[in-house]
């Protein structure tokens, strides 16, 4: 049988309904397991963490939503991840990790074999986790690393963390989706994001909804995707003081790009080559 899902929200789970998890989850029949929102007892808990580094098909975690809800908790979490091989994604949205529980889980992620995609939105962290986060990161040429990042609504990263990670974004030789929607970034950190986007080759997805952008950061973000070949296909300026023609014309330059590879892919295979080397418009 193909692994399947388990995706359960907001409920109150039973020890019984915990053991059928743990038992899929050891005979690899899971492929996605979302707990988001639900209640569940620290032994239960513990139980599933057991289940996870034993699973050979976990390639989906979803744990959201408060359920790794103390210290204990994301200890023996990054415990199953030391062991577990094949956690593509692991999303924790919405858990008070703060900067001392990131540094906790961090070693599990750095050695993980398998992740790509991490979402610590709204986990109470500062710029110690920004730190930790770069390591996921890394250069070019060096180990892989994570390609689809979430950070949205992490209030207490200064500045100067926003810049630590805009230049691990420059560096980056993987990731593709960067979520910093409901941080307080402003105009300032928008520009160093600017120069990120234009210096990596990768980055496909930035959402900076909600961030507290004006004109200002809209027409840096307007000239760099005329005057740098980007890989950039989707920017999201929603819920800021940025005139919608600023945004549109944005939007339009984004699409003449993508329309233009398109066209270009018709006639030539250095996509097939070069598949996340991507070039949008040159304004003359």
């Amino acid at each position: 049988m193909l692994p399947g899902s388990i995706q359960i929200s907001g409920e109150t789970l039973s020890g019984a309904e915990i053991r059928d998890i743990c038992e899929s989850l050891r005979e690899n029949s899971v492929r996605l397991l979302s707990l988001r929102g639900c209640q569940l007892s620290e032994r239960d808990f513990g139980h599933v963490c057991r289940g996870v580094a034993e699973s050979r098909s976990l390639a989906q975690l979803n744990l959201n939503l408060g359920i790794v809800s103390n210290i204990n908790r994301v200890k023996q979490l990054a415990e199953a991840l030391k062991t577990n091989r094949s956690v593509q994604s692991l999303f924790l949205h919405g858990s008070p990790l703060t900067d001392a529980g990131l540094a906790l889980l961090n070693p599990a992620l750095s050695i993980h074999p398998s992740l790509v995609a991490l979402d610590l939105g709204d986990c109470m962290l500062g710029d110690e986790g920004i730190n930790l986060i770069c390591g996921l990161l890394p250069p070019d040429g060096a180990k892989s690393g994570l390609k689809e990042l979430t950070l949205s609504a992490n209030p207490g990263i200064t500045s100067k963390g926003w810049g630590r990670l805009a230049i691990a974004v420059a560096h980056s030789s993987q990731l593709r989706v960067l979520n910093l929607d409901y941080n307080p970034l402003g105009d300032q950190v928008a520009g160093m994001l600017a120069v990120a986007v234009a210096s990596s080759r990768t980055l496909e997805v930035l959402d900076l909804e909600g961030t507290g952008l004006t004109n200002q950061s809209a027409q840096t973000l307007l000239d760099m995707v005329e005057n740098y070949p980007t890989a950039l296909r989707t920017l999201i300026l929603a819920e800021n003081n940025i005139s919608p023609e600023l945004q549109q014309q944005i939007s339009d330059l984004l699409s003449e790009g993508e329309e233009e590879e398109e066209a270009e892919g018709h006639e030539v295979t250095a996509r097939e080559k070069n598949p996340w080397i991507c070039q949008n418009s040159k304004s003359s």
